[in-house]
């Protein structure tokens, strides 16, 4: 084999080795690797199978898995992201297709809710300390926070509530329930540590997140006193990856299905990916993959990425997203 595809075919190999589940993402722990299965590819003129220099976290609010089986499972095989967060599984953990998802090489963890909420999180290493809630002695029914450590980071799938009317109860719920969120960062977690909070905040931080932003002045989703909230919590030192990278006006992650809302672009950006400072650093890309957004019974939201490259050699992207 040339150099060129003992490469390629040494980054296939450390996709899934053993080492990919145990520690941080470390490029000194990925450099190792490649140097060993690059030997054993020299030797063996095959591919066995290992991680990689990248790392591609995904959210996406899919509106009803059990509707939408097929698309998730046609999705993961056509991107191939290496950790999931989903929301809206509306589903108990027994209807998830967890032995589908498995086939395709991710791990499952739920917290599933009959007909309602629901988050879910994939990844290829295995989740390890598993919590539901905040955790803060007020949590109810709702499945609407997961968390997991996920090669030695930890990441959390988030479903904001979205809290229906401006004034209603359920709005100032809505209030509430970000307060419980700041302070759930401030008790559980410190900003110098590496942490991804991703999903749908139900929230459209700025104007340039709203396709009539003076339509939408005032209304759910985009109130002062809902982004007020939200900015709080990121306050902790959460940073927004797509904004990190993208400045542009006119990029969303929701359409509404009603007056041709999605080829209008008629919509908003909701779903979001939030990392601390650490892996801010080594952010690479980020986007919305409206592709997910076409065809026939498509959830209303588009699954929001974001791919974190290591510090050290450099790598070609093992997932599919441009």
């Amino acid at each position: 084999m040339v150099p060129r595809e003992v490469a390629q075919c040494a980054r296939r190999a450390m996709r899934n080795s053993p080492e990919a589940g145990r520690g941080a993402w470390s490029a000194g722990r990925v450099r190792r690797v490649r140097r060993t299965v690059t030997a054993e590819v020299r030797r063996s003129a095959g591919c066995a199978r290992v991680p990689c220099a990248t790392v591609l976290v995904a959210s996406w609010n899919i509106n009803s898995v059990r509707a939408r089986t097929d698309r998730l499972l046609g999705w993961l095989d056509a991107r191939r992201p290496d950790v999931v967060c989903l929301q809206e599984l509306k589903g108990t953990d027994e209807q998830f297709p967890s032995e589908q998802v498995r086939a395709l090489g991710y791990h499952a963890v739920l917290f599933g809710q009959k007909s309602y909420n629901g988050v879910g999180i994939l990844a290829r290493a295995e989740p390890e300390r598993l919590e539901r809630g905040f955790l803060d002695g007020e949590d109810d029914a709702a499945a609407r926070v997961l968390s997991a450590t996920v090669a030695g980071v930890r990441v959390t799938s988030v479903y904001a509530p979205n809290g229906q009317a401006v004034g209603s109860p359920a709005y100032q719920q809505k209030l509430e329930w970000y307060g419980r969120f700041r302070r759930w960062l401030d008790v559980r977690h410190r900003p110098d540590q590496p942490l991804v909070v991703c999903g749908d905040f139900n929230v459209a931080p700025e104007e340039r997140d709203v396709w009539d932003p003076k339509l939408w002045e005032g209304q759910t989703l985009f109130s002062l006193p809902e982004r007020a909230a939200l900015k709080r919590a990121t306050e902790f030192g959460l940073e927004d990856t797509f904004r990190k990278l993208h400045a542009e006006p006119g990029r969303y992650s929701w359409w509404d299905y009603r007056m041709l809302g999605f080829q209008k672009n008629r919509g908003l950006r909701l779903d979001h990916i939030y990392v601390t400072a650490p892996l801010l650093a080594q952010l690479q890309a980020a986007g919305i993959d409206r592709e997910a957004r076409k065809g026939t019974q498509p959830s209303d939201h588009a699954p929001v990425w974001a791919r974190f490259r290591l510090t050290g050699d450099p790598d070609v992207p093992t997932d599919r997203f441009e």
